[in-house]
């Protein structure tokens, strides 16, 4: 149970995290020449409002399958006194667009957090409005965050394809109460390989058998198939317990195909056999622990103040002071996000950009200059020396373009190089912009170099623009690259403004600043682990 924050003389309501896991059947096809590659979407609702709902996450995509299996997961706070409504759509993703209008509807389900608790001995189940059903499992997480990674390989895999060899790759399922069983793995695909050795992978003990190592775990072997319709080639069953006895004759396993099985009879061996090559488990140090043991959390804010945002003057600019006090879109964004990240800098002195204006006294165009506009006062003290530097420079420069990111991703890049092999400090980027950007490639190139640093990179997009450019920096649908070569880690996270929009009330300040932090603590602890730091003793 997540207890929060102890407060004296407050008050709160207990919640225990959940994780969510989804899959569908029977899904209608709207593609012709394939199948549908769907995505789920969760919706929360956020007031009691009807249809006052905002986006809390997705799925990965699967390709051509009307009956997909989501490895990635939900999680949430369950809070037993509150009815939480949930609504799950599905859609047929055909492009790299991230407006989801721009897709196929498959169908979708309401339901409350409650009714998929209640229902798990024999399983949740709801029909899609279009056609179809989905299944949804949720379950307590256990605290035990330890890390196991593991080394697989196969040897003499069955045969599928007719032309070459079976492409195969592997999934790991973990069993629930229901007797169902949930994706928490799936490997890379290797072509043309009855032999294959997968590169060895990590998960979090809570995520694979969620801290139980007696919990059956379902290891299946498939070729892939470019339609779609993935041959079995077989099956076994194991716990983590055995499989941390490490590799030799109990960690090796036949690869059982049912129907094959019975259909040779006695003749039928296996399908071949998967061995265990290497595992370790070891602790996970929390987020939080770092935070005890003195890390600094250093809080940069870049400010686009290019002309695509509208003239300030005008009430439909993204950059407009409203007479009546009403912040606009920049300044929500800032206060939403600062106001957590602030608690985390001791001395609460921030470093504030901003890019693509002309500046005075000559009115050259810069991509990185103080919001103080005085090179000798780069810093601005608490949330309010920001928004004050902020209304400086909106009123003394002349938005222009064109829309660079590199230069103030370089520039915080080159603080967090100090700290390479000091783990005390860690670096974030708030880049707050309306999403047209000009230097691509650049972009991606800084992003690149900077993902072996202690440093974070959130991008907020304010206004209505196509953001897909944002989503393929934020990396969640592969790691990002740049001439070949490939991010260290993900350091970027992306979230749109217009999310959070509720409806006559303003903005969801709340909301935003979860959904714009959600990803900084396991960031953190990436880089922490990938460079062989561990927490300081508390000071």
């Amino acid at each position: 149970m997540n207890l929060g924050t102890f407060q004296p003389g407050g008050g709160s309501n207990p919640a225990s995290e959940v994780e969510i896991s989804v899959r569908c059947e029977e899904l209608i096809d709207r593609d012709f020449a394939s199948k549908s590659d769907p995505t789920c979407v969760l919706y929360v609702q956020r007031s009691s409002k009807p249809g006052d709902w905002t986006e809390f996450g997705r799925t990965e995509k699967i390709q051509d399958s009307l009956s997909p299996r989501w490895g990635k997961k939900f999680i949430m706070d369950y809070r037993f006194e509150e009815r939480q409504l949930l609504k799950f759509v599905v859609y047929d993703i055909d492009s790299n667009q991230t407006k989801l209008d721009a897709h196929d509807f498959l169908g979708q389900a309401e339901c409350s957090l409650g009714e998929i608790m209640a229902q798990q001995s024999k399983g949740f189940m709801k029909k899609l409005t279009k056609g179809g059903k989905i299944f949804v499992h949720a379950e307590e997480l256990s605290s035990n965050k330890d890390l196991v990674s593991m080394k697989l390989e196969c040897q003499k895999l069955d045969n599928k394809d007719f032309f070459g060899k079976s492409d195969p790759y592997f999934e790991i399922s973990r069993a629930n109460e229901s007797n169902d069983y949930s994706v928490v793995y799936r490997s890379e695909v290797i072509n043309n390989n009855l032999n294959p050795s997968w590169r060895q992978f990590t998960i979090e003990s809570r995520s694979l058998c969620n801290g139980d190592q007696d919990r059956s775990l379902k290891f299946d072997v498939f070729d892939k198939d470019d339609d779609g319709s993935h041959d079995l080639i077989g099956s076994f069953q194991t716990n983590l317990r055995k499989l941390l006895k490490g590799p030799g004759s109990e960690n090796i396993y036949d690869c059982i195909n049912e129907k094959k099985r019975q259909k040779k009879g006695s003749k039928y061996k296996n399908s071949g056999s998967l061995l265990l090559k290497h595992i370790q488990i070891e602790p996970n140090p929390s987020f939080l622990e770092f935070i005890q043991g003195g890390l600094q959390v250093n809080f940069t804010v870049a400010i686009d103040f290019t002309g695509s945002n509208g003239r300030p003057t005008d009430p439909n600019s993204l950059h407009y002071r409203d007479p009546t006090g009403r912040p606009n879109q920049y300044v929500t964004a800032i206060q939403a996000v600062g106001e957590i990240i602030q608690d985390y800098d001791s001395d609460k002195q921030f470093p504030c950009l901003g890019f693509g204006a002309r500046i005075p006294p000559s009115g050259e165009v810069s991509h990185e200059f103080f919001l103080t506009l005085d090179s000798s006062k780069p810093f601005c003290s608490g949330i309010e020396g920001i928004l004050s530097s902020y209304y400086t420079s909106l009123n003394n420069v002349q938005l222009y373009g064109p829309t660079n990111f590199s230069p103030v991703i370089n520039h915080v890049a080159k603080f967090a190089q100090v700290y390479q092999t000091d783990p005390s400090n860690y670096f974030v980027l708030l880049i707050i912009t309306d999403g047209i950007i000009t230097d691509f490639e650049e972009t991606k190139s800084a992003l690149v170099n900077a993902s072996s640093l202690p440093m974070s990179v959130i991008i907020v997009g304010v206004g209505n623009e196509d953001f897909s450019a944002m989503e393929i920096l934020d990396g969640d649908n592969g790691r990002l690259q740049s001439n070949g070569q490939l991010a260290k880690r993900d350091i970027v996270q992306f979230v749109e403004l217009r999310k959070f929009v509720q409806s006559g009330q303003g903005w969801n300040k709340a909301l935003l600043a979860k959904a714009v932090l959600a990803e900084i603590p396991s960031q953190v602890c990436s880089w922490m682990k990938s460079n062989g730091f561990n927490p300081r003793p508390r000071t």
